[in-house]
């Protein structure tokens, strides 16, 4: 399973940028972008920025997915309490 998280795009040298991935740095290619900029948001597959995002979006993606994660946290301590 793939799951599509904005990157954003904090350096860029010739084809390969700096990606920010929620506070993990990462590099990434940016050849298959048309006109990349530091600040815009990507999504990265297998090493390639694949498709520009639109902020907006990838803030409330990242939001939404910080979400997810602290209730599934919450209920596997809800279980291990049960237990």
């Amino acid at each position: 399973m793939c799951l599509a998280v904005p990157s954003k795009i904090i350096d860029i040298n010739d084809q390969i940028a700096r990606v920010d991935v929620d506070g993990v740095i990462r590099e990434t290619s940016i050849m298959l972008i048309d006109d990349a900029k530091i600040g815009d948001y990507v999504i990265v597959h297998a090493g390639f920025a694949i498709n520009k995002v639109d902020e907006e979006a990838a803030l409330q993606t990242l939001e939404d997915m910080r979400n997810i994660l602290a209730m599934e946290t919450r209920q596997a301590t809800d279980l291990n309490d049960h237990l």
